[in-house]
């Protein structure tokens, strides 16, 4: 009996220890929650060398967006937030390819401005490694900014935890940035889950066009994943006020990165959703000033990380979906935009890459 008791007073003791540890880290969560202002200045780190000339209308722009996956997405990887079964999906070897791969398609590509998501600058997940310098070195004539969608001292789920998290948004530009802003996005998470969850953005990147009073506004996002649906929707309309805002201005704008939804428009009858595997949203275009030219590839621009892609034969099987891609103003005429398709074998998502000429006033 003595023992009965000693062994019941011991679990209970076990059991208030890890409630009071857990009570704490929500505490002190709660105290060290990323908060942004509605809008914050973000700076712009200029390249090594400067522009020799300015941005000029019936100049031809190369645009490329990738999801990026932090480096540590390539075939090799699942995800326990897609149904599969890790949470650190790369070693450090493994993040060092990806990320060299990753630059070297970029490179192969030409681009004038990029748009980059899931680009960590001090995760647990990546080692720590900072992805915005990576890529700024990479590219040391370009303008880059960096604005943080996730920011977390300690995530504490799954077992093991994600742990810290810094990461957002990256965009390079060989013109010159005149300025750039934070635009925070509404949160649909409540307290206590909202503490270590994203607290997502529009990092918006302005122009200048010489020889004119307009801007080219490049808007750099990554919209909800895994909410029910009414992140997505509120975030979505907040990206329509703005972009309506800014063609009242008679701005040129490029909209563009992980809608995590396919355009209302997008032919995605070649990929349907498959039983099981995480569902993409559909963004409405009908909610979104007329004037304004939806385009997402035909070719899928992500993967599913139910599983590794790697090894796979029947890619019939495995769901691909097509939700990044870019929303432009009617100023600007499109020469083409197409997935770039490299199967995946660095991250989770396909770079899309859109080729636009500035329309004179």
């Amino acid at each position: 009996m003595k023992i009965f008791k000693k062994i019941i007073k011991t679990l209970l003791i076990l059991i208030c220890a890890l409630v009071l540890v857990f009570v704490m880290l929500i505490i002190y969560l709660t105290i060290t929650e990323y908060k942004p202002d509605p809008v914050e200045s973000l700076t712009v780190e200029s390249g090594a060398a400067e522009s020799d000339t300015g941005l000029l209308t019936g100049d031809a722009l190369t645009i490329v967006s990738w999801n990026v996956g932090y480096g540590a997405l390539g075939d090799n990887a699942d995800f326990f937030m897609d149904g599969g079964s890790h949470v650190y999906t790369a070693d450090k070897e493994r993040l060092s390819e990806n990320l060299s791969g990753i630059g070297t398609i970029l490179s192969d590509l030409g681009p004038d401005i990029i748009l980059l998501q899931e680009t960590d600058i001090d995760s647990a997940r990546s080692y720590h490694t900072d992805e915005f310098r990576y890529f700024m070195d990479m590219f040391p004539s370009f303008d880059g900014t960096f604005a943080y969608n996730y920011n977390a001292r300690f995530v504490p789920f799954p077992l093991p935890p994600i742990g810290e998290v810094g990461s957002g948004l990256v965009t390079l530009s060989a013109y010159d940035i005149e300025r750039s802003e934070r635009i925070s996005l509404p949160c649909p998470f409540k307290w206590p889950v909202r503490v270590a969850n994203l607290k997502r953005c529009l990092s918006v990147n302005r122009i200048p066009i010489e020889g004119s009073d307009k801007e080219l506004v490049i808007i750099n996002l990554h919209l909800e994943a895994f909410d029910d649906g009414e992140g997505k929707a509120a975030q979505t309309k907040m990206l329509a006020d703005f972009l309506k805002n800014e063609l009242e201005a008679g701005n040129y704008i490029i909209a563009g990165g992980d809608f995590n939804q396919s355009f209302s428009s997008t032919d995605t009858s070649g990929y349907p959703e498959l039983e099981g595997c995480w569902h993409s949203g559909i963004l409405d275009e009908s909610n979104f000033d007329s004037s304004l030219t939806f385009l997402q590839p035909s070719v899928p621009s992500g993967r599913s990380l139910d599983r590794p892609l790697e090894g796979v034969q029947d890619t019939d099987s495995f769901q691909f979906y097509i939700i990044d891609g870019f929303i432009i103003s009617d100023n600007l005429t499109v020469i083409s935009v197409e997935t770039v398709n490299h199967g995946f074998k660095y991250t989770d998502h396909n770079p899309v890459v859109l080729k636009v000429v500035i329309d004179p006033e």
